[in-house]
């Protein structure tokens, strides 16, 4: 980027009474002299920008999915390199980003850029910090993976145009080998005894399978091709079609085959027969560093984690108590969750009567927000139900982003599947927490931030995301969403899930604890269905460290409230406190703390 040039002062080369000759030799004089010294220094903010920019460009060249879900379409024709090469690259990188990082001076920054400076800090350190696991390793989790994630990236793609087809099939090409460079990977990981405990593998297999297609045209991957734009003729839409139809059938099933073959023939016999982290090779290393990357807390350790858990599941718990109490029922509490599990008013009969009541209670919501945020996001969200092949071992809900420039709006997923499983009593609060205001709300604001580079709209720190989901949860009281005595419950059992999970994945992952030890304390502090009880089980010991963002970050951001409120009694603006938190974007937990602090020392300056 050029330096920013300097011109003459008007009050002192310019000043009256010089003649016309006299100004233009001045002016001569002026540009000889700006020559002689060489274009001006870039300022630390123009240099702190240009990196910034580079390290965006260089994050969507090296993740051409992520680029695609970011509404970044350079990329689109590619596929992510996943040799152990490749990751070695982007460590490398990496370290180069934050040496120039740490010599931008970051005096006289703008608010603006010093957030962001101090967000890329925290992201470049906590990359070259895990990636020193090799977690390539393990490419899957428990409900979604190398193998499923591609799913994702084709609902972000637009199809618009023949070029947008003819780069979707170029895409498809290069799938197989993105697929077999993943076996590879997963290979390694046996031979190093880092691996997926294979006491999980059982309930993950069935997503592997569900790749697998006997008609091509049925994969979802070949879902573009079936409604095609009428600006592309119908001779060519054929030929698309074909070719579609063509490389999947030909290249991208088989592909999935191979995978299918390495899990059941060489990865389910030969996955470790351990279950927690701190099993693998250097594992208790590895687990603390997830623990300090998921709750962005550098000084928190999993003991400390696992007695914060225990402290909240044990108030939580009274208050359960209290909301049986309420319900007039008679009997026990593990008699009153047997009741919620088992009665049929609390179940759907179809998936359309799932679907109809999570969107109802979204458009309720919907129409309440104006008097606790400041601002609404424009993107727009639908209810979506989570698709079939995935279903049977996948969460609950979920949200799925959508880009500024999308086709559609993101989507909150609903799961139809086993429909015994799935309560009213539960609804509200999942809705919350996936759709308004929790994740939809804070991905759409976070697009809508002005002069900020492009990484601080993208980032979701797991705390700060997932701890905004479950507060918005319970913010839903104040907002007079939940009907019943059983949907409050319900609230509460989703808390209670979330305290749980601090004590169950510290509790396998440096405890020692067996998968039936976490499934029965889940169990038996939840009104959970037993499905929902053991498909999350199964995520936290695959995905180790990530459950404890929910309530750890809950936490930090009552912490933040209830000192707002106290430091500024009646000036205290919810709407406003609101904003301070989500019109950032995604930040650490420190960071977010220093911003609600300066918005205290400001609001009392007023």
């Amino acid at each position: 980027m050029l330096g920013a040039w300097y011109y003459p002062n008007e009050s002192g080369a310019y000043r009256a009474g010089h003649r016309r000759n006299d100004m233009k030799t001045l002016f001569i004089s002026a540009m000889a002299s700006l020559i002689a010294m060489g274009v001006a220094a870039a300022s630390p903010g123009e240099d702190l920008d240009a990196l910034f920019e580079e390290y965006w460009t260089n994050e969507m060249r090296e993740n051409p999915f992520t680029a695609t879900r970011s509404g970044v379409r350079d990329y689109n024709a590619e596929v992510r390199l996943v040799a152990p090469a490749d990751f070695e690259r982007r460590t490398q990188k990496a370290e180069l980003f934050l040496e120039r990082l740490n010599e931008v001076n970051r005096e006289g920054l703008s608010d603006s850029q010093a957030l962001s400076a101090d967000l890329l800090e925290f992201i470049l350190e906590h990359d070259i910090v895990l990636a020193e696991y090799d977690r390539w390793r393990i490419p899957f989790l428990a409900d979604t993976g190398f193998h499923t994630n591609f799913g994702y990236t084709v609902d972000a793609t637009t199809f618009r145009s023949e070029k947008d087809y003819e780069d979707y099939l170029g895409r498809l090409g290069k799938l197989p080998e993105f697929i077999d460079q993943n076996i590879a990977n997963m290979r390694r990981g046996l031979e190093d005894g880092f691996s997926q405990p294979k006491e999980i593998l059982a309930n993950i297999m069935p997503s592997f399978r569900a790749q697998i297609k006997d008609n091509a045209a049925a994969h979802p991957y070949y879902a573009p091709f079936t409604s095609m734009p009428q600006s592309i003729s119908a001779r060519r839409q054929a030929v698309l079609k074909e070719a579609g139809r063509a490389v999947i059938a030909d290249e991208v099933i088989p592909a999935f085959q191979r995978a299918l073959s390495f899990m059941e023939e060489e990865y389910l016999p030969g996955a470790r027969d351990t279950l927690g982290a701190d099993k693998l090779p250097n594992g208790k290393d590895y687990y603390a560093a997830l623990v300090r990357y998921y709750t962005t807390l550098d000084d928190v350790t999993p003991d400390g984690v696992h007695k914060i858990g225990l402290k909240e599941v044990a108030r939580i718990r009274r208050e359960m108590d209290a909301v049986i109490e309420e319900t007039g029922f008679e009997g026990s509490f593990q008699e009153f969750v047997e009741y919620l599990r088992t009665d049929e008013q609390f179940y759907p009969t179809t998936p359309q009567a799932l679907l109809e009541r999570a969107a109802w209670i979204s458009k309720d919501i919907d129409g309440r927000l104006p008097a606790f945020f400041g601002k609404l996001p424009r993107q727009p969200y639908s209810v979506e139900p989570v698709p079939a092949e995935i279903a049977p071992n996948y969460t609950t809900g979920r949200y799925i982003g959508a880009p500024a420039d999308a086709d559609r709006g993101g989507q909150y997923w609903v799961n139809t599947y086993a429909l015994d499983k799935r309560p009213f009593y539960s609804l509200t609060a999942l809705t919350l927490h996936e759709a308004v205001p929790g994740h939809h709300f804070q991905n759409a604001l976070a697009l809508e931030i002005e002069n900020a580079p492009e990484f601080r709209k993208e980032f979701y720190p797991h705390a700060f995301g997932e701890g905004w989901g479950l507060y918005s949860e319970k913010l839903g009281v104040e907002m007079g969403v939940y009907g019943t005595p059983y949907d409050h419950f319900g609230r509460l059992s989703y808390e209670m899930w979330r305290a749980c999970r601090l004590v169950i994945d510290t509790g396998i992952h440096s405890k020692g604890w067996t998968r039936e030890q976490a499934i029965d304390y889940l169990a038996s502090n939840t009104a959970l269905s037993l499905h929902n009880v053991q498909t999350e089980v199964d995520r936290y010991i695959a995905w180790p460290g990530q459950a404890l963002a929910y309530k750890m970050g809950e936490l930090k951001i009552w912490e933040l409230r209830t000192n707002a409120e106290k430091q500024l009694g009646d000036r205290f603006d919810i709407r406003e406190f609101h904003n301070v938190i989500l019109n950032g974007g995604g930040l650490p937990l420190e960071l977010l703390s220093s911003q609600v602090d300066k918005y205290i020392l400001e609001t009392k300056a007023e």
